[in-house]
């Protein structure tokens, strides 16, 4: 009798496992959605942030007015999620706030959440994530780097307090972090792992390392070099380093790719397939005024093949710059802010073919297709992927 029931019981056993797997293999299986992606810009009159479509046309708005007494620096979008960071510069230093870009286009007004209260507030970078943003915050008391989470939370980070730049390794939570001991020292580069473990990746004694940025891929990292000089506004040297030299960081496999301009704050950005880096380039070499003042800038858009290191420019402004560059996830666009007689405003390049397999060291100019968002005084492109 035993036997029997033990019979029955896996009999049954084996009727339920069969029943789950037909259900299961009648039940529709759902695909990941593809990331939606949106053009955001902000426009000053009436004061605004305008998303565009896909064919750059226009389709929704989210007012937003910047605070009395303050004024808009930049726009940080996150490199996923829905979260822009703003920057502004205040009377007491600059505030970073958090835009929620997913519901403030549904309804139709700006969502904003100020996470962080501290005095004198800097942006660095986001994480890979897009969760959180790391701050340097209370510049001028008691400076520390912080890890602000979009929902209020926050962690202190036990880097250098003289940081001065840091950027986030993708789909990692190691990242790195740049800082000087002042004028005359130069600057180091450093690696913190996701175990808390520490490597120097470059030093240079005569240079400020800026904007350190990853490529896609994780394997190599693009920065600014500033000479470490009291000339506010420089010519500088764009250069790349594999992210894995050896400990001790003495940078033997770096390379110059370009000269860039330096002094700005204008960072140079890879393309999604790691290929091509957009940078911004002085044009009047020999005008002193440039060196000193920043409204004496004309600068342009170039763009370099990494593995090359061809040359192809974007932009020919006879007058006014162009600030940061920044590349649409299909690698095709690239939008910035330009200021002309004045007048600041973002414009988009086609840059599908530009800076793939270009022979001319020297960096030609062959047009490519240039034209302006807004009719209206803008600036502050970010690409939104959610």
């Amino acid at each position: 009798m035993r036997g029997k029931l033990i019979t029955v019981h896996r009999q049954l056993i084996t009727v339920h496992f069969l029943l789950i797997t037909f259900l299961l293999s009648c039940t529709p299986q759902t695909s990941q959605l593809p990331l939606q992606t949106s053009l955001l810009v902000f426009r000053f009159n009436p004061p605004a942030f305008i998303e565009y479509s896909t064919d750059f046309q226009p389709i929704k708005e989210i007012p937003f007015s910047v605070p009395p007494s303050c004024s808009l620096n930049n726009t940080f979008p996150a490199p996923l999620g829905e979260y822009m960071a703003i920057e502004l510069n205040c009377p007491n230093g600059q505030t970073v706030l958090y835009l929620n870009a997913s519901s403030s286009l549904s309804a139709g007004s700006a969502s904003i959440t100020q996470p962080i209260t501290d005095t004198d507030s800097h942006f660095l970078a986001w994480t890979s994530d897009g969760k959180a943003a790391y701050l340097k915050v209370d510049s001028l008391g008691s400076p520390q780097i912080i890890r602000a989470y979009t929902d209020g939370k926050r962690e202190v980070l036990r880097v250098n307090e003289f940081t001065y730049d840091l950027s986030a390794k993708p789909d990692s939570r190691d990242f790195t972090f740049t800082f000087s001991r002042g004028l005359g020292y130069g600057s180091e580069l450093y690696l913190v792992q996701n175990d808390g473990r520490r490597q120097q990746l470059y030093a240079d004694p005569f240079n400020y390392i800026s904007f350190a940025r990853w490529s896609p891929d994780g394997q190599q990292i693009a920065f600014i070099k500033i000479p470490d000089t009291q000339t506010p506004f420089t010519v500088g040297e764009l250069w790349v380093i594999p992210s894995t030299v050896a400990q001790g960081g003495n940078g033997s496999n770096a390379r110059k790719l370009a000269d860039a301009d330096a002094g700005h704050g204008y960072a140079a950005n890879w393309s999604p397939d790691g290929k091509r880096i957009a940078f911004v380039v002085r044009s009047n070499l020999e005008d002193a005024a440039a060196n000193l003042s920043s409204e004496a800038l004309i600068s342009d858009i170039f763009v370099v093949n990494v593995e090359t290191g061809a040359l192809k420019r974007i932009t020919q402004f006879n007058g006014g710059h162009a600030e940061t560059p920044a590349w649409s996830p299909d690698g095709n666009t690239l939008a910035f802010t330009a200021v002309m007689d004045g007048r600041m405003n973002v414009f988009i390049a086609d840059v599908s073919n530009a800076g793939v397999g270009m022979p001319d060291p020297t960096g030609s100019f062959d047009p490519v297709e240039i034209e302006p968002l807004e009719t209206e005084p803008a600036c502050c492109p970010a690409w939104m992927r959610k």
